[in-house]
């Protein structure tokens, strides 16, 4: 069973590798996870305390978000091992 530490760390992690995919958007994080509305949205809001640059586009309603800096986050590592972290999660592999 993994550690609180790391499942929290792995799903910041994922939701980052959605974003940078096009799944930009809480409701398509929700389906692409399975993750509540407010485990998705304090998602999001957790990736500056990893010092990654995520930046809301468009209206509050229809907008989207986007990676504009991956600070200390090696994106082509995340690329390499997302299934695995997914598995750590619990989650299915819906996004390649």
């Amino acid at each position: 069973m993994p550690s609180k530490t790391k499942t929290s760390f792995y799903r910041r992690l994922l939701v980052a590798y959605l974003i940078d995919r096009g799944i930009d958007t809480v409701p398509k994080i929700m389906e692409n996870t399975g993750m509540p509305r407010r485990t998705a949205q304090d998602t999001l809001e957790a990736l500056k305390d990893l010092d990654l640059k995520i930046t809301h586009m468009g209206a509050t309603k229809s907008g989207y978000y986007r990676v504009e800096d991956w600070g200390p986050i090696n994106k082509q590592w995340l690329y390499d091992n997302h299934d695995n972290i997914r598995q750590v999660l619990g989650y299915s592999m819906q996004c390649t």
